[in-house]
């Protein structure tokens, strides 16, 4: 979902006029699975136990209809959310991030294997309990797979993101090991651990990213980055809209907010605040086209809220800029 403007007014230049960031709940950077479910509300409906899920940590959840924020911790396991029950949309941000947001229902996934926390929320829709999976693919069969197939160590090997996909593979996996779970004798250990390597091959075949993606995936590249800020630079008038700004350059709305971030220090939104009041302060030395003109020609139609916005990042109003 992109983060826009309605009116004149940004979703980030809203919070920031209102409201000072709140602080993270205490909880650790890194926990295990397990621990993990000491930090997310629902009940939990079964969990795999015994010898036949030594290579998986299987757990099935009834999630709260409205989960506020919260974060949550890194692990070191990648991480398969599967929906099994019910619709949702679910919201995902980097710590001080943007928050992006999927419309979730019935056999989508997401993938994460984050080495930092992150937060998320949701808000359940429908009449159906939400109910997903979580699955947890153990360090020593990751490590094995990605050696098998990609030569190096699975502690080398990063995955992409994914939030509300949809893959056939993996959700008949996870339904043949539904039955499994189950079954009243908690699963034949050879049959799971067939299907736990069979989920894992696929999860290095199709989202393990290569070197040189990984490497993307720390930086923005310098020409996506330069071909963004044209972009916000041509449209300086126009409402911000991050999903359009993401499609540019040919990237999620999520892992280019990150990628930014990671590259200016600054949230795309944030940056193109910025480069409004820096185009505003060029005019205003520049010129004598009146502050109304000025802030309408950078997006700002309410004279009140541009100067606002001006104070707030200059430290002055548009009239004691222009007279200094």
């Amino acid at each position: 979902m992109a983060l826009r403007e309605f009116g004149t007014h940004s979703a980030e230049e809203t919070i920031l006029a209102s409201n000072e960031p709140s602080a993270p709940p205490p909880v650790p950077e890194r926990t295990s699975p397990i621990g993990l479910e000491n930090y997310i509300s629902g009940t939990t409906l079964i969990s795999g136990e015994g010898p036949a899920w030594k290579d998986l940590f299987v757990q099935i959840f009834s999630r709260n209809r409205v989960q506020h924020p919260f974060l949550v911790p890194a692990v070191a396991e990648p991480l398969v959310v599967w929906v099994m029950s019910g619709s949702a949309t679910v919201e995902e941000r980097d710590l001080g991030g943007e928050w992006m947001a999927s419309r979730v229902g019935v056999g989508d996934f997401f993938l994460t294997r984050s080495p930092v926390p992150y937060e998320m929320r949701w808000q359940a829709e429908g009449d159906q309990p939400f109910q997903v999976m979580h699955l947890y693919v153990s360090v020593p069969l990751f490590e094995k797979v990605a050696r098998e197939m990609l030569g190096r160590a699975g502690g080398k090997v990063s995955l992409k993101d994914v939030s509300g996909a949809r893959d056939t593979t993996i959700s008949h996996i996870l339904s043949l090991l539904h039955g499994e779970l189950v079954a009243e004798n908690r699963g034949s250990a050879l049959f799971v651990e067939g299907l736990a390597q069979s989920l894992t091959v696929h999860l290095v075949r199709q989202y393990a990213l290569a070197d040189t993606e990984a490497r993307v995936q720390n930086a923005l590249p310098g020409s996506k980055l330069r071909r963004a800020v044209a972009f916000m630079t041509a449209r300086l008038d126009q409402p911000f809209d991050l999903d359009s700004l993401a499609r540019e350059v040919g990237m999620s709305e999520f892992h280019f907010s990150r990628l930014f971030k990671k590259a200016t220090g600054l949230s795309p939104s944030l940056y193109f605040i910025r480069q409004r009041v820096a185009k505003a302060q060029q005019l205003l030395q520049e010129t004598d086209t009146s502050i109304i003109e000025i802030g309408i020609s950078v997006g700002y139609s309410s004279p009140s809220h541009f100067a606002q916005i001006f104070r707030r990042e200059t430290g002055l109003s548009p009239t004691d800029y222009r007279r200094g």
